[in-house]
Parts: C-alpha cells; sequence; structure tokens
C-alpha cells in the first residue's frame, strides 16, 4: 500500500479513534439489529445487477456533484438499481454516515456503506446508520482482518463487497470464501483506470462468486461487453456528474435512445417509463407523424424528455422560432441542409440547442465532416420507411455521436445497439399505425435492451 490509499487509510484510523470517543459503541451497540434486507439475494439471478452510487467527490475527480441531495439521488435510484452504494469517507469523498438513513428511508434495496473498513466499530457504526452491507477492501486488509470483519458483517445479516485490484488479492479472495467480489478497475495506487482487468480477473472466479466490475464504466457499450464477464457493475462518478441523473442512469442501463414521430401525450409518457431519453417531435408537413405546435405542446407537457424537433429544409426562423417557443433539447435536420445553413442555424439559436443531422446510408457510409453538428442520425432514405441499411457498414467505426435509425424493433435492437452507436431512434417499429405509439411494443424495445 502507498500514496493516496496509504494516506487515505491512515487518516482513516485516526478517524475511527476520533469518532469512538464521540459516539462510543456501547452508547449505541444495544440498538444495532441484523438488517432484513438481503444484499446477496439483491445481486443475484441472471439479469446484470447494477450498485448505483452516492458519491460527492472524490480523491481523482474532486467535487462532482454540487447540489448532493441524497434522498433527491435515490429517488432516482430505485427505480433502477439492484443495490445502492452510500459514500460515507468524509474527509476524501465529503461523505456521512448521516446520508445512510436518509438514502434508506426513500429507497427499499439494500444499502451498502462505502467506506475504508478497519475496525469493526465502522461495520456496528454503519448497521445503526442502517447500511445492509459494507466494502472490505483487500488492499486495505490482511486475511485474519478480512475474517474478524466479514464475521462482524454477517453476525449482522450485511452483506459482503470483498474489493480486489490485482491477481494476488483475487488469490486472497477466492481462498477466504467471498460471496461477491468486486474487480475495481481503477488502482487506487495510482488512480489509473483499466476495463481490461475485469476481462482478466473475472475469468478465474467460479459460478458461485458474484462478480462486480467497479470504477471507470462510462457507456452502455462497455455494459453489454463486460457482462460476459461481470455479473454486476459498481457505477458512481459517470451518474453523478450528470446534471440529468436520470437520463445519466437509462444512458448507462439502456443506451441514449428516442422515440421520434410522437404525437400524443400518452405516448410520450410510455416512452418516458419505458426509459427513452428522447422524444422526437416531427415539423415535416408531408410526414404522417406531422404534429403542430398545440399537439408538440401537449405532449411536451406530458413527460419529461429531452425533445428533438425535425425539420427538413424548413426556413431558418422557423427552426429557431420552434426551438425557442417549444424549449426543443435539438433540432435534427432531414433534409439537404449545407454546411451554411448549419452555421447560420448555430449562431441563431440558445447555445444549449443541440444541431443533429439525419444523413442517408446506400453503399458506404457518409462523411461526418459538418461544422457544429452535436450528433449524427443514420437513416436508410428518408426517413420513417421502417426500412434498415446494410448495418455491416457500422463495423469498425467510432459511433459515438451517431444515432441509429431505420426499421428499429423489439427483434433488431439488440443488433442494433451492438453497433456501438450513441443511441437507437425508434419510430415505425413501435407503432400500431403512423402517430400512434403501441405501448406493449415500446415496453418490450427497451426490456429487450435491458436484457443482459
Amino acid at each position: 500500500m502507498q500514496t493516496v490509499l496509504a494516506k487515505i487509510v491512515a487518516d482513516k484510523a485516526i478517524w475511527v479513534e476520533a469518532r469512538k470517543q464521540q459516539q462510543p459503541l456501547a452508547s449505541f451497540q444495544n440498538e444495532v439489529v441484523p438488517t432484513q434486507r438481503n444484499f446477496y439475494d439483491a445481486l443475484a439471478g441472471t439479469r446484470t445487477a447494477f450498485i448505483l452510487e452516492c458519491k460527492k467527490a472524490s480523491p481523482s475527480k474532486g467535487l462532482i456533484r454540487e447540489d448532493f441531495d441524497p434522498a433527491a439521488i435515490a429517488s432516482i435510484y430505485k427505480h433502477y438499481a439492484s443495490a445502492i452504494s452510500v459514500l460515507c469517507d468524509e474527509k476524501y469523498f465529503q461523505g456521512s454516515f448521516d446520508f445512510l438513513p436518509i438514502v434508506s428511508k426513500v429507497a427499499p434495496q439494500p444499502i451498502l456503506c462505502k467506506d475504508f473498513t478497519i475496525d469493526p466499530y465502522q461495520i456496528y457504526l454503519a448497521r445503526y446508520y442502517q447500511a445492509d452491507a459494507c466494502l472490505l477492501m483487500l488492499s486495505v486488509l490482511d486475511d485474519e482482518q478480512y475474517r474478524q470483519l466479514s464475521a462482524v458483517a454477517h453476525s449482522l445479516n450485511m452483506g459482503v463487497l470483498t474489493e480486489v485490484s490485482n491477481e494476488e488479492e483475487l488469490e486472497r479472495a477466492i481462498a477466504l470464501k467471498a460471496k461477491v467480489v468486486g474487480i475495481n478497475n481503477r488502482d487506487l495506487r495510482d488512480m489509473s483506470i483499466d476495463l481490461n482487468r475485469t476481462r482478466q480477473l473475472a475469468a478465474r472466479l467460479g459460478p458461485d462468486v458474484t462478480v462486480i466490475s467497479e470504477s471507470g464504466i462510462h457507456t452502455y457499450a462497455e455494459v453489454r461487453e463486460l457482462s460476459h464477464f461481470a455479473n454486476g457493475f459498481l457505477i458512481g462518478s459517470a451518474l453523478m456528474e450528470q446534471a440529468d441523473l436520470e437520463a445519466a442512469v437509462k444512458r448507462v442501463l439502456l443506451g441514449e435512445n428516442k422515440v421520434c414521430g410522437l404525437t400524443r401525450p400518452q405516448d410520450a409518457q410510455v416512452a418516458w417509463k419505458s426509459g427513452a431519453i428522447y422524444g422526437g417531435l416531427i415539423f415535416v408537413p408531408t410526414s404522417p407523424r406531422a404534429v403542430n405546435d398545440a399537439q408538440a405542446k401537449a405532449v411536451i407537457a406530458a413527460a419529461p424528455l429531452q425533445y428533438v424537433g425535425v425539420f427538413r429544409n424548413a426556413p431558418l426562423d422557423e427552426v429557431v422560432a420552434r426551438a425557442q417557443a417549444l424549449g426543443l433539447a435539438a433540432v435534427q435536420l432531414h433534409g439537404d441542409e449545407d454546411q451554411a445553413y448549419i452555421d447560420a442555424l448555430r449562431d441563431a439559436l440558445a447555445d444549449n440547442v443541440r444541431i443533429w443531422k439525419a444523413l442517408s446510408v446506400g453503399e458506404t457510409l457518409p462523411a461526418r465532416t459538418l461544422r457544429h453538428v452535436d450528433k449524427y442520425l443514420f437513416d436508410n432514405g428518408q426517413g420513417g420507411s421502417g426500412q434498415r441499411f446494410d448495418w455491416s457498414l457500422l463495423q469498425g467505426q467510432d459511433l459515438r455521436n451517431v444515432m441509429l435509425a431505420g426499421g428499429l424493433g423489439a427483434d433488431n435492437c439488440v443488433e442494433a445497439a451492438k453497433s456501438g452507436c450513441a443511441g437507437l431512434d425508434f419510430n415505425s417499429g413501435v407503432e400500431s399505425q403512423p402517430g400512434i405509439k403501441d405501448a406493449s411494443k415500446l415496453a418490450s424495445v427497451f426490456q429487450t435492451l435491458r436484457a443482459y
């Protein structure tokens, strides 16, 4: 142990002694009762588990979330998490044991006390503050300490997340019969990230061990790929650094997906609840899914999606006026808009409105060389055709700024998601008729995207 980790652990020993003086074990031990929330059961099963983390700051990033409100965070996490992790270290993570009961009250999932645990006192304290599991790091503890702390946790029905970050610690975890092993992709000695650590170490653990990949997970593509190696993921910073937390969770668990051609408020609600981030409103008069301003306002009022207005060769002032009046998150250009048009549009739009450009894919992938375009949409033809292009063209491309459209439904969305695009754009494949979305088809698409 050296550098950052050694310093944190040395300071933790000082903190523990001070806290024992301030809040002696004898003053609360009688009130400590075993938990009823089973951490091990929560992570079991075939579906990939997610431990979502409440974290205000970290040594590597400094302050991550300024408006840190544990209750508000838990109220979002509870819809998606298998368990919720709460940072309790004060000095380096601006955490607190006081956050544990706040989160536990809001969310029914098991709550993990994320601390540098070196003393049985910390486990009793965590349980007193309503934690249901604790983190034990083999980079910090020897085998004897681990056995002692693990026994205390299990005596209170608490689960243990046993963290390893290298081969030697992994061998110890196996010998210690750890039930849930967290493979930390971050080297706590120098703070570097390497997702290969999960790939390399997970294979060594038996089928009776639940493997959790920790640190450095940011995208749905990473989750899908690493889910072949790990049973679950612990994700914190990637979510905490985003202002829109619910969209951030959806982005990692499902991808950055859009339901386009919304014409009815109830369809926007189903799209949002199913897992979409974006809602598409079509302002192309010839489209069977075209909406007027009144219809658009009714859809927008129904669900907190990020709304994208779809235009084709529209007058610039019309696009700008609609974006402003409706508070659009983005405008999507579906016609022959050139660089001069896009430059003028960028100047006229508010800074927070993004510009997306749809490109038709034929025999080859079109170039993505336009300035001021935040995202591209690859489609077959003019859009709304329900036909897909040849997806094999996408192989080996960096598609992080590309949405994929054209004939997407429950039968092919997983194949589409594996292309590495930022997200998928659903339209005709989730309809009962043009402009009328089918609630069961929508739910099915997102359930399929989450079935890993």
